[in-house]
């Protein structure tokens, strides 16, 4: 499939190990060649997606309308109508990745699919439609994506043990991404006592980024003074949880489970774009390059870091820094803990949000389709 751009920043990045996602998807982009193209110049070998991500793509243009109508011969339920516009969607760029997939015995060429993010807190109910999507997509290379809360633990882990490949999303805190690498790990130790074959299974643990130091420059500003912290944490917090993945898939249980070809759930680093105009605006993705990880990237930073990112193998640099930042953090009074579970809360809700506004314009189109 070319060189991948192999002489772009972006190029470089996946030679030391991290592999580049585009965390985007509309049938315009895959209608017209982008996916492709970005893949071709990009050194893009992955695609995620998400509630908001979907609501944008079919709120704007047409590309939707000709399924639209078809499907509204069959069905009304507005839930049931985004399944088989998204279904269609996640097929086809499944389809354009294969040979990534392939090509690398199921290590990239991957795209995620939500489940309702408003089952959140709902383990059987996340468990469910995570199999309903794994059986309408019908692709191995797709990843299920399932939210990293308390309840959705219990979920990655029937869904691993179902045989179902799953990226962890709305992953903030240190202690959350060590329980789900735990469910990832007792989910395979099912799936093998069970007669099921661990290597047929992948899984990516998604650690949201930047929305750390939004709200932990927010939470200084709220205590004044400390600047000297302000931009930190969100790198710090990412370093720490790579060491979580090199402690999680290392010693005797998990040589175990890799001696029958299970494979480590790689860290992927989201929300990756930079929210503080006084930031670098690739800094998320310079400061994490590092073996055995995805950066999954908007398609701004994408086009930024082709311009003018710098590469180098920053991800286990200054790890005793990392560690000095949480103490001083906690010193002046943020509590990191509280920061992961703020965010998660968030971060559900505004996927819920999202999701609700998604389902309110699918109707949209559909009465205006009707009417036409």
């Amino acid at each position: 499939m070319s060189d991948n751009g192999s002489s772009t920043p972006l190029g470089r990045l996946s030679q030391l190990g991290q592999s580049v996602w585009v965390d985007f998807i509309s049938r315009e982009a895959l209608e017209n060649g982008e996916l492709e193209r970005m893949v071709r110049e990009d050194a893009v070998v992955g695609l995620t997606s998400n509630p908001t991500i979907f609501q944008k793509a079919i709120a704007s243009g047409h590309h939707y309308d000709d399924q639209l109508r078809e499907i509204l011969e069959h069905e009304e339920d507005g839930g049931e109508v985004f399944l088989e516009l998204a279904v269609t969607d996640i097929q086809n760029a499944a389809d354009m990745l294969r040979p990534i997939w392939d090509e690398g015995s199921g290590r990239d060429g991957y795209v995620s699919l939500e489940v309702d993010p408003t089952l959140a807190h709902d383990a059987e109910g996340t468990a469910q439609a995570a199999r309903r999507i794994w059986d309408l997509v019908d692709r191995p290379n797709l990843l299920v994506k399932i939210p990293g809360t308390k309840d959705g633990l219990q979920a990655i882990e029937d869904s691993i043990a179902g045989g179902i490949s799953i990226n962890v999303t709305l992953l903030f805190s240190l202690e959350r991404h060590a329980e789900v690498c735990d469910a990832y790990v007792r989910g395979l130790e099912r799936l093998v006592e069970s007669g099921g074959d661990p290597s047929k299974v992948a899984s990516v643990a998604s650690f949201f980024v930047s929305r750390v130091d939004t709200e932990v420059d927010n939470r200084l500003d709220d205590i004044g003074g400390h600047d000297e912290l302000k931009g930190k944490a969100a790198i710090a917090n990412a370093k720490l949880a790579y060491q979580t993945y090199r402690d999680k898939f290392a010693g005797d249980r998990w040589q175990a489970l890799a001696d029958k070809g299970a494979t480590p759930q790689r860290a992927l680093w989201a929300s990756t774009s930079t929210k503080n105009p006084d930031y670098r605006d690739v800094v998320y993705v310079e400061e994490l390059i590092g073996p055995d990880t995805v950066n999954t990237m908007p398609v701004e930073t994408i086009e930024a870091f082709q311009d003018h990112g710098e590469v180098a193998n920053t991800l286990e640099e200054d790890v005793d820094e990392a560690k000095k930042v949480f103490d001083d953090l906690k010193d002046v009074g943020v509590d990191m803990q509280d920061v992961g579970r703020t965010l998660e809360r968030e971060g559900v809700e505004k996927f819920a949000k999202s999701f609700e506004e998604l389902l309110q314009d699918v109707k949209q189109k559909r009465d205006a389709l009707a009417a036409a």
